[in-house]
């Protein structure tokens, strides 16, 4: 009874041996999914742009608008500071920002809100069936909420960002306000995959 006992606990620990570990992620780890494997939207050049444009290195990529007062400037800032938070490494992070409101996030206003953030982030501006179909394959929310003065308005929007690996695959879901720390360490990871 013994040496059996040994035997299984043997034939166990070789098993588990032979399985890789999968990295244990602050955020939701969503490999696999079959959505949101792209996103081919112009930047503000009119420059067509997709997942392969930033082969090697880790992105991560945001929906939102300049005029947001909350959700998307802390986003934005979260994104920077975990950049600096690895250091060299830092340098293999790109910064996506898809704008929900391309009507007032004109390609200069775009270049401006980035660099309050990371001149090297990139804003993606699409005509709105373009944003409609890119937002629809991320399973992302937004409309247009009117304000009280005439022509004012805001915009709600899903407020999670998505990492894709340096491979181009998508890998995580990030809620918002896990803090740059643990995007840092997530994406600490997503670099040695």
């Amino acid at each position: 009874m013994h040496r059996r006992t040994i035997l299984l606990s043997l034939a166990a620990l070789a098993a588990a041996g032979c399985t890789e570990s999968k990295p244990q992620f602050k955020a939701v780890d969503i490999t696999g999914a079959d959505y949101a494997r792209d996103f081919p939207l112009p930047d503000i050049d009119g420059k067509p742009r997709s997942i392969k444009d930033f082969a090697g290195k880790v992105v991560v990529l945001f929906f939102g608008y300049t005029q947001c007062p909350d959700v998307c400037p802390t986003t934005l800032a979260e994104i920077a500071q975990a950049k600096k938070l690895l250091g060299p490494d830092g340098d293999k992070v790109q910064g996506v920002f898809i704008t929900v409101d391309p009507e007032r996030d004109t390609p200069q206003v775009l270049k401006a809100y980035m660099g309050n953030f990371d001149p090297g982030f990139v804003a993606l501006r699409g005509t709105p069936e373009q944003l409609a179909a890119v937002a629809k394959d991320f399973k992302v929310y937004f409309k247009r909420v009117d304000g009280k003065a005439p022509g004012s308005y805001t915009m709600d929007h899903s407020a999670a960002s998505y990492a894709y690996d340096p491979q181009g695959r998508l890998r995580l879901y990030v809620r918002y306000g896990n803090g740059p720390q643990a995007l840092a360490d997530d994406l600490r990871l997503l670099l040695k995959a």
